[in-house]
């Protein structure tokens, strides 16, 4: 009898939503809004005169995948660091003003791709519109109207009692309309709140009111564990929409975490070409392996993996022949060995202790072949259960 293969036949993603139209601006290289893919930030820790610690960790930041940053310039010594690190930084440098006008004209000067205005703590900010937007015209420089609700201005304070979505919406709509009233219009906008609910009601109203392309944030979002949850809640709200354009994950941890996070958010969405992905059963009573253990030791094994290769390794024989079958590479483990699959197809059985470098083995084998057939450089996938 001839064998009939089991594997699941490629299907190809279709997006989430229809992706909200919004005008395009250049951020640098890095292309926000019209249609174009959506881009993951961060923003570096380190004081910004420090212009050797800055650099370094924008190089940890692109090396995790990190698309844009953003450094911090409250001071007269971060302004002069700018210059320097806008030059030598990898990626597009964006400047986080706050308090000080004079810091917008001096980073749009010193070359950053784009410069974040907080208008609800810059005194006068509205008095150098007219200023900021010639500055920024001149240079070919964007500018994200970033509205906080632990800073919104206080006359909308007083007016809607507390920082509402109608308050951030308000917020950023007027002052975009200073810029627009100097035919400025190379903006992004985000209306950033702690909570997720009222963060995802602020950007849906402001989608229905703008063409702006928006910068999702869930601001002060928590420690590691907490941000993370809250950000995938909020943004999978409003991508899953076709709200959001950029993202930047808000964490009390490193900055390379927030951009793990964010990636994973997009490639879980369909929104980036999934890379190393790892999809592991949860374990129970059936399981007759360590399942945590496979998982973390193929998760070791292939890190840094350059192409989309997904691997699956199961725990008991309920889900796992299937699970394995639709994979790239699995395995279905039960009584002391495990079935190794290769594209649903099993191609042998291994005792338990094998398992692992069986499958770092042909893992290898398969990313050298998809690399010499060119296929997803750069966005590997792996699946654990």
């Amino acid at each position: 009898m001839t064998a009939i293969p089991l594997g699941v036949p490629e299907v190809p993603v279709r997006p989430i939503a229809e992706r909200r139209v919004s005008r395009r601006i250049q951020v640098g290289p890095v292309a926000v809004g019209g249609g174009a893919p959506v881009s993951v930030q961060s923003m570096t820790t380190t004081r910004t005169s420090d212009i050797g610690a800055t650099l370094q960790q924008i190089a940890e930041l692109t090396a995790s995948g990190c698309q844009i940053v953003r450094v911090a310039c409250p001071t007269q010594d971060d302004a002069d660091a700018l210059a320097t690190i806008a030059r030598k930084s990898q990626i597009p440098v964006i400047a986080d003003i706050h308090f000080q006008p004079k810091y917008v004209f001096a980073a749009i000067d010193a070359g950053c791709a784009a410069v974040r205005v907080n208008p609800g703590n810059i005194k006068q900010f509205d008095d150098r519109v007219k200023e900021i937007a010639q500055a920024a015209k001149d240079h070919g420089t964007p500018i994200r109207i970033g509205v906080n609700a632990g800073s919104l201005d206080r006359r909308l304070l007083q007016k809607y009692g507390k920082a509402t979505p109608e308050a951030l919406v308000e917020s950023a709509l007027w002052e975009a309309s200073l810029f627009e009233e100097h035919d400025f219009r190379e903006i992004k906008i985000s209306v950033k709140h702690n909570d997720p609910v009222v963060m995802i009601e602020a950007y849906r109203q402001l989608a229905e009111q703008c063409d702006y392309p928006l910068h999702l944030g869930v601001t002060e979002a928590g420690p590691a564990f907490q941000g993370t949850i809250k950000s995938a809640v909020a943004f999978g709200a409003l991508l899953s929409r076709g709200i959001g354009d950029t993202i930047r994950v808000s964490l009390s941890a490193p900055p390379a975490e927030e951009v793990k996070v964010g990636i994973q958010i997009l490639e879980s969405l369909g929104l980036r070409q999934r890379r190393l992905e790892i999809v592991s059963c949860p374990s129970c009573g059936r399981a007759q392996v360590d399942v945590y253990k496979l998982a973390d030791e193929v998760t070791a094994g292939l890190e840094g993996m350059e192409v989309p290769l997904r691997v699956a390794v199961m725990g008991c024989v309920v889900n796992g022949p299937g699970e394995a079958r639709e994979a790239d590479l699995g395995v279905a483990s039960g009584n002391g060995k495990g079935q190794i699959f290769v594209k649903g197809e099993v191609i042998k059985t291994v005792p338990e202790s094998k398992i692992v470098e069986t499958l770092i083995e042909e893992a290898m084998k398969l990313a050298e072949q998809m690399e010499q057939d060119g296929v997803g450089s750069g966005e590997p996938a792996v699946t654990v259960s």
